[in-house]
């Protein structure tokens, strides 16, 4: 169990967590909000929490998206969803051995790093076992939001499971508001660009 402190920053899974999942996708008139996205990260926002996207893209790797075809699906992202603080990607396939690629903590630390958070204080939000996995590893808070690709396992070992992405603002807001004194923020700078690797 965490103890209740002020989160760093929440860091999102991509596909299946803030859009819907479409595999592989490099059409950027494909991206759709998931339920409840826009206001859920708004929220965060709104509360000078940092918002990052932490996400595998392992179609580069495999040759069927470009990398130009994956910034412009994220460029659809920020539009649609609004500007996030920082971007971790990995273009790997699980056969490159890379450390970035979840269930590895690779991408939340360089996220956290970008941030000049802790992994330790930030909250990771996904909707698979990887997403969770990535989390413990890096020794930061897992919370899964499943949809229906989400295995039953996952969920029996998810840290802590959210019916959806307000229920998960709202649990990171009820412990910013536990832990954050009276007239403290928090101060950060945008990261341009995407960090890939």
């Amino acid at each position: 169990m965490f103890e209740q402190r002020r989160p760093g920053a929440v860091l999102f899974d991509r596909d299946g967590t803030l859009i819907r999942d479409v595999p592989y996708n490099g059409d950027p008139d494909r991206v759709e909000p998931m339920p409840g996205a826009v206001e859920a990260v708004a929220r965060l926002r709104r509360a000078d929490v940092p918002v990052a996207i932490v996400t595998n893209q392992s179609g580069v790797a495999k040759g069927i998206i470009s990398p130009d075809q994956m910034d412009q699906v994220n460029a659809r992202v920020e539009e649609l969803l609004g500007p996030f603080d920082a971007w971790a990607i990995c273009v790997h396939d699980d056969g490159d051995g890379c450390t970035c690629r979840k269930p590895a903590p690779g991408l939340l630390i360089r996220a956290a790093a970008v941030l000049d958070v802790s992994p330790r204080d930030c909250v990771v939000v996904g909707d698979i076992g990887r997403d969770m996995d990535a989390a413990r590893a890096a020794g930061a808070r897992g919370i899964l939001v499943p949809t229906e690709a989400t295995r039953q396992e996952e969920i029996d070992e998810a840290p802590e499971v959210a019916g959806d992405l307000a229920d998960v603002a709202e649990r990171v807001l009820g412990d910013l508001e536990a832990a954050t004194p009276v007239g403290a923020g928090a101060r950060w700078s945008r990261a341009m660009g995407w960090s890939r690797w």
